[in-house]
């Protein structure tokens, strides 16, 4: 089946799941199945696209290029499901949806929000899936790409638990640096956008070159992604940073400067305080706009040091 087809039959597949989902938890004044059919959603896609992209001439079973950008690919969505699914319910509900599940319009924008969600971020795997293109053989770039592909993912879960342990254990220390906390400020997103970055990259072998319209129309898995956590104010880096700070330098204004200033904000490393603030704010991605502004004008920057602001 065409890649283009095959494509918007997922899409169709996705809209279809999430309005029904939608109708079921608007009825029931509900939120508490919507990350489950989040993941459940990208399961059924990978499932659909390898049905459909099987065939007597090339079987999916045979080709290892699909069987590792799947695997890897569920493996992912997997962990999503099970841990979003498990923080809803710790956490007794999703207070997202407190004011609006009682709102048809605003309510169903969510539902329609998760279909484009799960459509492009799983649109590089859809694109293997259902490619006719056989090259058996892995080049140095896939397996670059795939291997990043599989630590992003490990990188995402790790950070995840790691970081759901220490909230069990009382928050201590006021913030996490457990294991790669220690490394990076938000390793669970840097996770999340190299995985599809890397999974992209990983599809390029499975199309017809620099050519292929479809392969670069699936860049919008990554870039969807670094919006969402970098652009999003309800969400991702934008809500951790900025006046969510306060709690910190509230209660240890200096410890949490200091590990702000040596921490990168993203990519793990050691080192991070040598680096130059023109390369912090630049490739680091360590922007001015999250830093924490309190009442007055006085910005807290990542060198730990006060200046006012505009």
């Amino acid at each position: 089946m065409n890649q283009v087809i095959v494509l918007g039959i997922s899409a169709g597949i996705t809209l279809a799941i999430q309005l029904t989902g939608f109708l079921v938890a608007y009825a029931f004044q509900t939120e508490v199945f919507y990350d489950i059919l989040g993941g459940l959603n990208y399961l059924a896609l990978a499932i659909f696209s390898a049905v459909v992209g099987d065939s007597s001439v090339d079987p999916w079973s045979s080709d290892s290029r699909k069987i590792a950008c799947v695997s890897i690919f569920a493996a992912s969505r997997s962990w999503l499901l099970i841990f979003l699914a498990w923080r809803a319910y710790d956490r007794g509900g999703d207070s997202r949806f407190d004011e609006v599940k009682s709102k048809f319009f605003e309510f169903s924008a969510f539902w329609i929000g998760q279909a484009f969600w799960v459509v492009l971020i799983s649109m590089p795997m859809i694109f293997v899936n259902s490619s006719s293109v056989d090259k058996p053989n892995f080049s140095a770039v896939d397996w670059i790409s795939i291997i990043l592909f599989g630590l992003a993912v490990l990188l995402a879960i790790v950070a995840d638990i790691q970081k759901a342990a220490w909230v069990k254990r009382g928050r201590k220390g006021t913030f996490c640096r457990d294991g790669v906390w220690a490394y990076s400020r938000h390793p669970n997103y840097f996770g999340e956008i190299l995985q599809w970055w890397a999974c992209w990259v990983f599809a390029f072998s499975s199309g017809e070159g620099f050519s292929d319209v479809q392969w670069w129309f699936s860049i919008l898995s990554p870039l969807f992604t670094m919006n969402i956590l970098l652009n999003t104010k309800a969400t991702g880096i934008p809500q951790a940073n900025g006046a969510s700070l306060k709690r910190y330098y509230n209660k240890c204004p200096e410890e949490y400067a200091e590990y702000r200033a040596s921490t990168s904000i993203l990519i793990p490393m050691i080192g991070y305080k040598n680096v130059p603030m023109f390369l912090k704010r630049t490739l680091f991605l360590d922007l001015e706009r999250w830093e924490y502004r309190p009442t007055g004008g006085i910005v807290e920057t990542v060198t730990g040091e006060d200046k006012i602001g505009v």
